[in-house]
């Protein structure tokens, strides 16, 4: 079955992705400050989002952010990394109804707690400003797809945290 789902949505998606990944990114960049794969990831996200096509270049910069996540000897920049892995990726979120594109969706969230949580910060305040930032139409797009399936690890909890929030209706 498929879902419908529209290239606004998906650039409305790109940006707040964006933004949770960018709240993590100076953790990547206090350790590897000349490397800019992560940046460069955000960076082609908010391109797609501000109404940029949907090219190789957004893939090739995810691609570049997730080497660079594998060769940081640094966990909570390898999750900040990861976080501008998902922000690239969320342009192509696949319009399947599966369980697994609910992590397409709060991956750049999720991952960005993380990198605070790994760093000895608070994880609860970057989850937080991802809900409260979240765009209703992301919402309504989260709520189209299959509740997700995270496992049981710290990811998966705050996987589960996110989610659960964002499906709720927008506040008033």
């Amino acid at each position: 079955m498929e879902i419908a789902l529209s290239l606004d949505e998906l650039r409305q998606l790109s940006l707040w992705s964006a933004d949770c990944a960018e709240r993590a990114l100076p953790l990547y960049e206090a350790v590897a400050p000349d490397d800019r794969r992560p940046r460069e990831a955000i960076e082609a996200a908010r391109e797609f989002g501000a109404g940029g096509n949907r090219t190789k270049a957004i893939r090739t910069a995810a691609w570049g952010a997730l080497k660079a996540a594998g060769e940081v000897n640094d966990p909570a920049a390898e999750a900040a990394a990861r976080a501008a892995v998902a922000a690239a990726g969320s342009a192509y979120l696949h319009p399947l109804a599966a369980a697994t594109q609910a992590k397409h969706i709060i991956g750049a969230a999720q991952y960005a707690a993380y990198a605070h949580e790994l760093a000895g910060r608070d994880p609860s305040s970057v989850v937080s400003w991802a809900i409260d930032r979240v765009p209703p139409v992301v919402r309504d797009v989260l709520r189209r797809y299959p509740d997700g399936t995270p496992g049981r690890s710290r990811l998966g909890e705050l996987h589960r945290q996110l989610e659960s929030a964002l499906r709720q209706p927008s506040p008033s």
